[in-house]
Order: C-alpha cells, then structure tokens, then sequence
C-alpha cells in the first residue's frame, strides 16, 4: 500500500467514527451496544475532532510538494490510531464492560481496525525514511 492510499483509509475509518459520534443518540447506542451516556456533549466533540482528523488526512493525502497546505501526516495519524487503539484496548481487556455481545464485536472491530491500520502507517512510514 502507498502512504496516499493509507491515508485516505485512515480518513474513512475516522470519518465513519466522527460521522457515528456527530449523531449520537440512545438509538444509535442500542443499535451498535456500546455503553450509553445521559451527556451527548463528549460523544459529539470526539466525533467533531475525528472528523476534523479525517478532513486533515485526505488534505494530506492529496497534497502536492509545492502545495503550502499541509495536513496531518502520517506519523500523527500513527500516534492518534495507537493512542485511542492501545487505551480501547486497555477498557477492552480490564475495564468490564458490561455490553452486550454486539456491542463487544463492534468495539474489537474498531480496535483492530486502528491497530492494523497503524501498524501498517508505520511500516509504510519506516520503509520510506530509510530511503
């Protein structure tokens, strides 16, 4: 994979993420059995940062090298996946959520999903600085 291709799957899965938390509601809660807050505000300022995160990896992904406008580049993409994948985990592992099954797969979905991808951002990134 090319850093612009992972990039921009790195901006789809945070643009997912954002879009979800953006729409927050106890439906959307019970349809994806994750844990449910009285309080939508954290839920939709996360989502507006992911989102925001998801604008800055595609500007990124498309920039060209006499463009000024830069974007998020792929090492703060890799430290953004980790950091949220590495604390998932964590709650994943220790936290006892009490969720229903649905809930548990769609939050081991998640994790993997930025695990991988950043791992992946990595090698990619890593291969390209020994050039």
């Amino acid at each position: 994979m090319t850093r612009k291709i992972t990039l921009l799957i790195d901006a789809i899965i945070n643009l997912v993420l954002g879009v979800l938390l953006l729409a927050f509601s106890p439906k959307l809660v019970n349809f994806l059995g994750v844990p449910f807050t009285d309080n939508f505000f954290y839920p939709n300022m996360l989502g507006a940062i992911l989102f925001g995160i998801a604008v800055a990896l595609t500007i990124e992904a498309f920039r060209t090298h006499n463009n000024r406008f830069t974007g998020l580049g792929l090492f703060g993409a890799i430290s953004i996946n980790m950091s949220g994948g590495l604390v998932l985990l964590l709650w994943l592992i220790f936290g006892r959520l009490n969720l229903p099954v649905k809930g548990l797969l769609f939050l081991w979905v998640l994790d993997i999903l930025l695990l991988v991808i950043s791992s992946i951002e990595l090698f990619i990134e890593l291969k390209e600085y020994k050039r």
